[in-house]
């Protein structure tokens, strides 16, 4: 009975690596307080929860309305990460500003904290032990694991694919995790400025980012190829207009910053 490949762990290591990374790197040279951590963890989580209660109650519905494929139930997936995901990320960002726990300079990190919870754990942790367990309920070689070995033959065959056919796939699969950390990256720096600057243009911008999951159900027609490298385009189109358009807030905030450090000079800085 064949075992799946090791090389399958590499996607779920290199994901989190990246997502922990990001986050070890804001806590020690920029800034990443537990509150991030937290209010992120409390944005994404009941996102996830409701998304899944409303699709068990919904989804074979649609399906069956519209199919797999089509733009209602592209619709169907954009429209809940718009008001679920962005906008309980705009939620806790206001409520977190209103309790004095998120200044404009937890922007990047409440956004790579969203980014982490997503594909650091969710996608990551998870998908990392669901592989081991796999890969050590087949290795064992108890009952167990030839009704796995069939299930898996027959649902998902891909796993007994050899590395040499795995790994471009792999390889998509890593930069599609990129592509949602960028834009889980962009609407919790958006919704952190719409909160601490009262500006609602940034959160309307933010919103429509959330639609990128419109495209999910198309990725069977457009072959992975064109469907990760449309998905990684929209991505940093919407990192570089967060980056763009709040950047005479960021340069404020910058010089807010610079005019409260006293010189050198000054009696504060005496030993």
């Amino acid at each position: 009975m064949q075992n799946i490949d090791p090389v399958l762990f590499i996607q779920p290591l290199i994901v989190i690596a990246i997502s922990l990374g990001l986050v070890i790197y804001w806590r020690i040279k920029r800034r990443f307080t537990i509150w991030i951590l937290l209010y992120s963890l409390a944005a994404y989580a009941i996102a996830i929860l409701a998304k899944t209660i409303f699709q068990a109650f919904t989804y074979s519905q649609l399906i069956n309305a519209f199919g797999l494929v089509s733009p209602i139930t592209g619709l169907y997936f954009g429209l809940q990460t718009v008001f679920l995901e962005v906008g309980l990320a705009y939620f806790f960002a206001v409520y977190a500003v209103g309790q004095k726990k998120f200044t404009g300079g937890d922007a990047s990190g409440y956004g790579i904290g969203l980014a982490f919870w997503e594909n650091g754990i969710y996608l990551g942790v998870l998908s990392l032990v669901s592989l081991a367990a796999i890969y050590a309920v087949l290795a064992s070689g108890l009952p167990a694991a030839q009704q796995l070995y069939n299930t898996l033959l027959t649902s998902a065959p891909q796993y007994f694919d050899s590395p040499a056919q795995l790994l471009p796939s792999i390889c998509w699969g890593i930069l599609e995790r990129i592509s949602s950390i960028l834009g889980h990256f962009s609407w919790g720096y958006l919704c952190v400025f719409a909160a601490v600057f009262r500006r609602r243009l940034y959160f309307l911008v933010a919103l429509p980012m959330g639609m990128i999951d419109f495209f999910v159900v198309y990725a069977g027609v457009l072959g992975i190829a064109a469907f990760e490298l449309l998905i990684f385009a929209l991505s940093v189109a919407s990192f570089v207009l967060a980056l763009l358009i709040t950047r005479k807030d960021r340069n404020s905030q910058k010089g807010i910053a610079g005019s409260a450090t006293p010189p050198a000079s000054s009696p504060q800085n005496s030993p």
